[in-house]
């Protein structure tokens, strides 16, 4: 599940943590969308409560500067939706650079190829639409995965890292979304499933010894994992 948006209410925002003045002052001193971003929130707004599922503004900057810094050949995105976090990941690309879209919903990944071709990122974007684990297996042997998004089914979390992480490259990187999950993971009382896949992954990152992370709070929550 994702997040978006400067214009929000306060109460709407992911970072649920914070008091709105704080959360307006961080949000208006860092970079703002552009006229593409920006019609591409208003459009995924028009969708309703499942709106929430884009990713902010903020969290699509740092995924520009970490794709930038990493310049990788080939990133992976688990968890599609409207396409906001794909512009985000494709921008920060190298010239020799490409990224794989995983989604099951033609519906909503319409939207995103209308923004995709307006911010002439096609050539950069690959959408197949299919399980996520379908398309990493389907994957020729040799394929290197140098950086990866996951903001998919909460239940799947454990199964996409995995599949993920067998590919990774020695200087790759995986970001994963809303592992603070609107503040349930501490919420003892909280025993939807979705929360209890959330606190169970986060505890097996955690504990993995192939690799190192650390957890953000920006958005809902964000990990960035690294093979050791």
């Amino acid at each position: 599940m994702k997040r978006f948006f400067t214009k929000q209410k306060a109460e709407d925002k992911r970072s649920f943590f914070l008091e709105d003045e704080l959360l307006d002052y961080i949000l208006s001193h860092s970079a703002s969308a552009d006229e593409v971003q920006e019609a591409l929130i208003e459009e995924t707004a028009e969708l309703g409560w499942v709106s929430r599922m884009q990713i902010s503004v903020d969290q699509g900057n740092l995924l520009t500067m970490l794709v930038k810094a990493i310049r990788p050949k080939f990133a992976v995105e688990i968890g599609t939706f409207t396409g906001f976090s794909a512009i985000s990941i494709a921008r920060g690309l190298p010239e020799n650079g490409s990224l794989l879209c995983c989604d099951i919903s033609e519906k909503w990944t319409a939207i995103a190829r209308t923004y995709w071709e307006r911010a002439g990122l096609n050539d950069k974007i690959k959408l197949v639409l299919a399980p996520a684990i379908e398309t990493l297996d389907n994957l020729p042997e040799d394929t290197e995965i140098d950086f990866a998004f996951i903001d998919a089914d909460k239940g799947n979390y454990k199964n996409y890292y995995d599949a993920v992480l067998s590919r990774l490259s020695d200087h790759g990187m995986i970001v994963i979304d809303n592992v603070l999950w609107s503040g349930r993971v501490i919420d003892e009382s909280a025993n939807d499933d979705d929360t209890h896949a959330i606190k169970d992954f986060n505890s097996y990152i955690r504990n993995d010894d192939r690799v190192t992370c650390t957890m953000l709070s920006i958005g809902d929550g964000v990990t960035l994992i690294q093979k050791k």
